[in-house]
C-alpha cells in the first residue's frame, strides 16, 4: 500500500488583508511547523531581473531573504506559503534551519478559519520616496499596527 496522504491543516482563499491568504482548516497548536516556504533559490540580482510577480504592483513579490544573502523566489516552483500575508500581530513566525530551509511555525494556537500571518519586516535598500514607502503600507488591521510591512529596527 502507498503512504497515507495527510490532509493539509490550511487552505488558500481570498483574504481581507490582501489578495489571497492562507487560513487554518483545523486547530493548529502553538509550536506546530505548518509548512516550508518553497521556491527557487536565487541571488538577489537574479531574482530582481525576473518579471514582477504582479506588474500592477511591483512591490508585491514572493521573495524570502535567506541568511546567506540569497532569496527563495516562490514565484518559481513555490507553494501555498507564498500566500501567507503580513501582520503586525502575527500568529505565525518563520525560521531558517541549518540547511537554509525556511519554515512557517505557529506562534500561538490558531483557530479554524483564522488567517495565517507573519511579520514580514521587509528591508529595502536606499531611501524611499513617500510614494515608494506607500507601496509597503500595512493592511493587517491589528490593534497595534505599525502601518508598514517594512522593518523599522
Amino acid at each position: 500500500m502507498g503512504a497515507v496522504k495527510r490532509k493539509k491543516p490550511y487552505s488558500v482563499r481570498s483574504s481581507g488583508i490582501h489578495g489571497r491568504g492562507v487560513f487554518a482548516a483545523e486547530k493548529i497548536r502553538k509550536g506546530t511547523v505548518i509548512m516550508e516556504y518553497k521556491g527557487q533559490r536565487a541571488s538577489w540580482d537574479e531574482a530582481m531581473s525576473r518579471p514582477h510577480s504582479d506588474p500592477g504592483d511591483p512591490a508585491h513579490t514572493f521573495l524570502f531573504e535567506l541568511d546567506d544573502g540569497r532569496v527563495i523566489d516562490a514565484a518559481v516552483r513555490g507553494n501555498a506559503a507564498r500566500w501567507i500575508n503580513h501582520s503586525c500581530d502575527p500568529n505565525c513566525g518563520t525560521f531558517e534551519d541549518d540547511d537554509g530551509r525556511v519554515f512557517i511555525e505557529a506562534k500561538r494556537t490558531i483557530r479554524p478559519g483564522d488567517e495565517l500571518c507573519y511579520d514580514y519586516r521587509l528591508n529595502v535598500e536606499g531611501r524611499l520616496s513617500k510614494r515608494e514607502r506607500a507601496q509597503y503600507d500595512c493592511r493587517c488591521g491589528a490593534r497595534k499596527c505599525r502601518g508598514t510591512m517594512l522593518d523599522r529596527a
